[in-house]
């Protein structure tokens, strides 16, 4: 089992980190690891990456379970989706492959997450959809730019207030991540790459 730490070349990121081996965890990390192995078929590079710092790990843990499986107005779907448009802002190679597979999965539309990934104004989104990613895309790219009326327009969309204060939550926590995935060089996990490919799955 102490295998399921180790990205193919043994290095989670492109950084020299002291991952340690799955014995070497707490009792607690060890059995969340074994909970991803199980129900994903791999433990996350991301989580490998925080391992090497057990505080991080549980501030990421904690913030990563409350953005995208907290209660909120957004549905997980829509979640994944403004993590991968704020990834394609960024240009985040292993967040664009993780939250790409997600939509894929979510959505049952393959199409829909390679749209996502590579360009979202051009895949045929609901008023609702397209306003909740102009709003990620802009906050992501020109953030001093963001206005009263760009709130104003999820307004219209049909989004609370509650459900901007999520989203904008959402939007500034993939930021964060984007950020520390490129500069630590991260890479996917390569059962990302083949996950829900076909429609339906």
């Amino acid at each position: 089992m102490n295998d399921i730490l180790k990205a193919k070349d043994d290095k989670p990121t492109g950084l020299n980190l002291p991952v340690p081996e799955l014995k070497d965890l707490p009792e607690e990390t060890r059995r969340y690891f074994e909970i991803c192995q199980t129900k994903l078929g791999m433990v996350p590079n991301v989580l490998k990456a925080y391992s090497q710092n057990l505080a991080q790990l549980e501030g990421f843990t904690r913030m990563y379970n409350e953005m995208m499986l907290g209660e909120s107005e957004l549905d997980k779907l829509e979640r994944e989706m403004i993590a991968v448009v704020v990834s394609s802002e960024n240009k985040c190679f292993y967040c664009l492959v993780a939250h790409g597979a997600a939509v894929r999965k979510y959505s049952g539309d393959p199409m829909l997450g390679e749209h996502l990934v590579m360009n979202y104004r051009s895949a045929d989104l609901s008023p609702r959809h397209r306003a909740m990613l102009d709003f990620a895309s802009a906050l992501t790219r020109s953030p001093a730019t963001v206005t009263e009326a760009d709130t104003d327009a999820l307004r219209q969309a049909g989004f609370s207030d509650q459900a901007i204060w999520d989203l904008s939550n959402i939007v500034g926590f993939y930021n964060m991540t984007n950020r520390v995935a490129i500069a630590s060089d991260m890479r996917p996990n390569p059962e990302y790459h083949s996950q829900s490919r076909q429609p339906g799955e």
